[in-house]
This record gives C-alpha cells, sequence and structure tokens, in this order.
C-alpha cells in the first residue's frame, strides 16, 4: 500500500511538473518566434542601409508608409539616418554608425536567440524524460490490480 501512494505521489508531481515545463516550452518557443522577427527586421533595415548607401542625393526612393502603400520620396542627405534608441528616443546618426548600431543588436539578438533554444532544447529533453517516467509508472498502474 505505501508503494502504491508513493507511485501515486510520484506521478502526481510528474504530471505537475510536465504541465509546467510544457508552459515554459511554449513560453520559450514565443520568444524564440520575437527575436527572430526582430533579427528579421533589423536584417532588413541593415539591408535597406546597404543599398541607400549606393544611392545619390535626390534619388526618388519608394518609402513603405504601412499597409502596403508606399510613398515616393527624393533622398535628401545619403548620410544621416534617423535611429530608434528606445523608449521613444531617437538619435540622428551617420550611415556607418547607424550600421555599427543595427549589427550591434543583431549580434545582441542571436545571443539572446541562440540561449533561449538551448534552454527549449533542455526543456524538450525534461518533457521527454518525464513523459517516459510517466508512461513507465502509468504501466505499472495497469498492472498491478
Amino acid at each position: 500500500m505505501a508503494d502504491k501512494n508513493k507511485a501515486e505521489e510520484e506521478l502526481r508531481k510528474l504530471s505537475i511538473e510536465m504541465q509546467y515545463l510544457e508552459q515554459t516550452a511554449d513560453a520559450l518557443q514565443q520568444r524564440i518566434s520575437m527575436v527572430n522577427a526582430a533579427a528579421t527586421d533589423l536584417t532588413y533595415a541593415n539591408m535597406t542601409l546597404d543599398g541607400i548607401e549606393k544611392e545619390k542625393e535626390n534619388s526618388e526612393l519608394l518609402v513603405p508608409i504601412g499597409g502596403s502603400t508606399y510613398m515616393k520620396v527624393k533622398l535628401a542627405d545619403s548620410n544621416k539616418v534617423i535611429v530608434g534608441m528606445g523608449a521613444g528616443v531617437s538619435i540622428e546618426k551617420t550611415l556607418a554608425e547607424a550600421k555599427t548600431t543595427l549589427k550591434e543588436r543583431l549580434d545582441e539578438l542571436e545571443k539572446t536567440l541562440n540561449a533561449a533554444q538551448q534552454q527549449f532544447t533542455q526543456v524538450a529533453e525534461r518533457i521527454n524524460s518525464g513523459r517516459s517516467r510517466l508512461e513507465t509508472l502509468l504501466a505499472a498502474r495497469e498492472r498491478k490490480p
């Protein structure tokens, strides 16, 4: 009887742990998706700066204004870029400085992404081992009268 209670207790604890691990895995997947989206945004911004670097002043450009809508504008100064710094603050930088800032942000995002992916892998491994243990406990419970 004591073994049955011990097995039931382990089964209950394991079930709770599995729920927690699955919630953690979901949260990590969401974080990975958000970091990937931010990295994609920075990559596009950097590619745009690369393209602008090749343009001459007064070149006509199409600038996206949202909703798949664009506006034709003339490039006044290809060496000045306004860069958002966070908390609603933006500053003017040279094109080279802006590209350096974007590269630094992209490097940080890659570190964050790698850490989140490692955490996700660890959680997934724990989920798999927990499921195996859960199946073993359930099978043993089914065998006992």
